[in-house]
């Protein structure tokens, strides 16, 4: 089964020379592979879902089928939850660039994007109320007072903590996206 979500840092690396490196540039992409605190957490969120499933057929075949399709819904829910959780970071397509969140998706179009700049700033911590100084990647729109918003990415989120590499990449990618078809 490919997973398409896996091969943007191949691509990348292949395409070293080009600094937009897809031939299909009206689909929706991530210039970068998730984390491995992204991937851990999903995994054991799907770990957790295969555990409640077992659960669910026991309580069907013991008690009542009522009980296990409640287990069930669960772990359904669970299993939803873990490939949000995948869905989540920053994609970039001909169109613009969009920020996918947990509960949030914000798109912002690349006629109203005047750059993107790294800038070195305190950052959230894996998205937890501690921070600490890394680096941000900020879209700077003409629509919006400078400094507004959230950064993109950040050097510790779960995609890019301890993979300093990873996100030069990824923010060289994004700058190229918003240098090529913003307004800058």
């Amino acid at each position: 089964m490919p997973l398409p979500f896996l091969t943007a840092d191949r691509d990348f690396d292949q395409a070293v020379d080009e600094a937009l490196p897809f031939e299909d540039r009206d689909r929706w992409r991530r210039p970068y592979r998730p984390g491995p605190w992204r991937v851990g957490a999903a995994a054991l969120l799907l770990l957790l879902a295969s555990y409640v499933l077992v659960a669910a057929v026991v309580i069907a075949a013991a008690e009542t089928p009522t009980a296990g399709a409640v287990f069930f819904g669960a772990a359904l829910f669970v299993i939803a939850c873990a490939l949000r959780l995948l869905r989540v970071g920053t994609w970039v397509s001909a169109r613009g660039v969009r920020q996918v969140g947990f509960f949030t998706t914000r798109t912002a179009r690349w006629e109203h994007v005047v750059s993107a700049r790294t800038v070195q700033q305190p950052v959230r911590w894996l998205g937890l109320p501690r921070t600490v100084q890394g680096q941000a990647l900020l879209l700077v729109r003409a629509d919006r007072a400078a400094g507004a918003g959230s950064p993109l990415m950040t050097t510790h989120n779960a995609d890019f903590l301890a993979r300093t590499e990873a996100f030069d990449r990824a923010a060289d990618a994004i700058e190229a996206w918003a240098s090529e078809y913003g307004r800058g």
